[in-house]
């Protein structure tokens, strides 16, 4: 019995083998059947042969084009879901403002308790990295982000390239979006009932005045690419003197509040201080534009000129008295140096003859041309032991090749406009500058080693950049740098006679009207060619 049972297994594993052998048979005559036989006489790539026919490749790329179809739709919806993702993320962000940490907030849902505290962490700590409440010490001046500024209709931008303008409406949706989100977003926070309005006494118990977009004047934006978007907000009621500030910051992600604020303008007064030495018809001019805008208008305003020279002295000291006795102006100091000129020292010594304590010091020229809203901008972005103004001023282009289609040039208030080939935003320059005079001291003012033409204004924004001040470098439509023309002189050392001989391109015209004054022999003889061609068809 057990011998018969030995038997069958074994025939039970001979049949298992066999017909494991039959089945990898099968298999093998099935795969020498499907393999694509790979003669000489397949046809090449490109090539139509007798085994595969037009209607083949036609199959292959619609066949292709229905995969890459079916990708792109695969793709679309993933795209799709992340945007839905994001602004639920976004949704729950916005929560955070009920949350107020201090010194900052989320403009908007409450979020879930398990992502607030590290989303929080994190964008604090963008803000922190931000150049926004404590100035970052810098090596040089190519090392500044400048801000763009903005009203609710125009952005005045440095960056222009060929193709872009001065002053222009934001043309991208997205830009527009953004600038419109920052202002309602300013809004909110003026609004707010928890925000103080500054009022005091029986007015703080009334009602709360409400701002609106028609109240914004002005701002100023920048980026810092690895860390966000500050906005810096300013709204005001026409019938009061008080701005209100708003400081914003976008970390790539919500708005967040970092400050508010109200600056009352009314008090500081501006202490104009130009060093001057002959031009005696551009200081008249200077002085026309000066009781416009500082007697008649501003009226919060102190005139110090600091005369080099013998040379012109008394015509300039008439036209002081003329315009102190014709507009009962008596807030002027003349300070006479029987020296050479140097702008650094002129100004030193502006800024150390005021003997009453703190006061806000506009660095200016005399073919500088400003306006009302431009010492309001002096004001509102300058704060002692905090910050300093360096304004970029739109340089105007000499009149006589702007306007050379006209017999004479127009009156200078009507050349005052942001056009691409009226002038350009002179982002080289940094005579022009507001700041507080206890920080010009603390800093030890200009390096008077600097002699003769330029330099010295380089140098100071250095000392403002190497310090804890914040500096705020933007362009401001409300200030304008009048053509004249420039003499290098020969005295210069070749880094200030480099620097002038560039200041004096840059300053005579655009670069269209640049091209035409280059190819003008060519346009002539075009021109020449034209007329006889036309006089010859007509003798015809």
């Amino acid at each position: 019995m057990p011998r018969r049972r030995l038997l069958f297994q074994v025939r039970t594993r001979w049949l298992l083998v066999g017909f494991a052998l039959f089945f990898s048979l099968l298999l093998f005559m099935y795969l020498l059947e499907c393999t694509p036989q790979t003669d000489g006489s397949a046809s090449l790539p490109g090539h139509v042969a007798e085994s595969y026919g037009k209607e083949y490749y036609q199959a292959l790329l619609q066949e292709q084009e229905e995969h890459y179809q079916t990708r792109a739709m695969s793709l679309k919806r993933q795209i799709a879901q992340l945007k839905l993702e994001l602004q639920e993320m976004s949704n729950k962000l916005k929560s955070v403002q009920e949350r107020k940490s201090p010194g900052f907030n989320v403009m908007a849902h409450q979020g879930t308790k398990e992502q607030t505290p590290n989303l929080l962490e994190f964008l604090h700590s963008q803000i922190d990295k931000a150049e926004v409440g404590l100035g970052a010490k810098l090596s040089s001046e190519y090392g500044v982000v400048p801000f763009e500024s903005f009203t609710s209709m125009k952005v005045y931008q440095l960056e222009m390239g060929l193709t872009r303008h001065p002053e222009e409406k934001p043309v991208r949706k997205d830009k527009r979006d953004e600038l419109v989100e920052a202002i309602e977003a300013g809004l909110e926070v003026v609004n707010s009932p928890d925000e103080d309005d500054g009022q005091e006494g029986d007015d703080a118990r009334g009602e709360k005045e409400i701002y609106n977009e028609n109240d914004f004047v002005e701002g100023y934006y920048r980026t810092e690419r690895d860390k966000g978007t500050q906005y810096e907000l300013f709204y005001k009621k026409a019938d009061q003197m008080d701005y209100k500030h708003v400081t914003l910051f976008r970390p790539f992600g919500p708005l967040m509040k970092v400050k508010s604020e109200t600056l009352d303008v009314s008090k500081p007064i501006v202490n104009i201080i130009v060093p001057l030495s002959g031009r005696t018809e551009a200081f008249s001019q200077f002085m026309q534009n000066f009781r416009d805008v500082c007697i008649h208008q501003d009226k919060r305003i102190h005139l110090t000129v600091v005369y080099f020279g013998e040379d012109g002295l008394s015509e300039v000291r008439h036209i002081l008295e003329g315009v102190a006795s014709a507009s009962d102006f008596h807030n002027y100091t003349l300070v006479s140096l029987n020296e050479e000129f140097n702008r650094g020292w002129g100004l030193e010594v502006g800024a150390r003859a005021w003997d009453k304590g703190e006061v806000l010091m506009f660095f200016c020229d005399v073919d500088i041309y400003f306006t009302a809203e431009f010492l309001h901008s002096c004001r509102l972005n300058t704060e002692p032991g905090k910050k300093v103004f360096y304004p970029v001023v739109f340089s105007l282009y000499n009149p006589a090749i702007v306007y050379a289609n006209q017999d004479v040039p127009p009156p200078i208030e009507q050349q005052l406009v942001h056009k691409k080939d009226a002038g350009f935003w002179r982002d080289f320059g940094f005579g022009m500058t507001c700041q507080f005079r206890t920080d010009f001291l603390a800093i030890d003012g200009f390096d008077l080693e600097v002699k003769g033409w330029g330099g010295e204004d380089v140098h100071l924004y250095r000392k403002y950049l190497h310090s804890d001040l914040v500096v705020i470098r933007t362009p401001v439509p409300g200030l304008f740098h009048l053509w004249h023309e420039k003499h290098c002189a020969d005295e210069l050392t070749p880094e200030q006679y480099r620097m002038c001989i560039q200041s004096k391109a840059m300053n005579e015209a655009s670069h269209s009207h640049l091209g035409m004054l280059v190819f003008r022999e060519e346009i002539e003889a075009h021109l020449r060619k034209q007329a006889y061609r036309t006089n010859n068809e007509a003798n015809d």
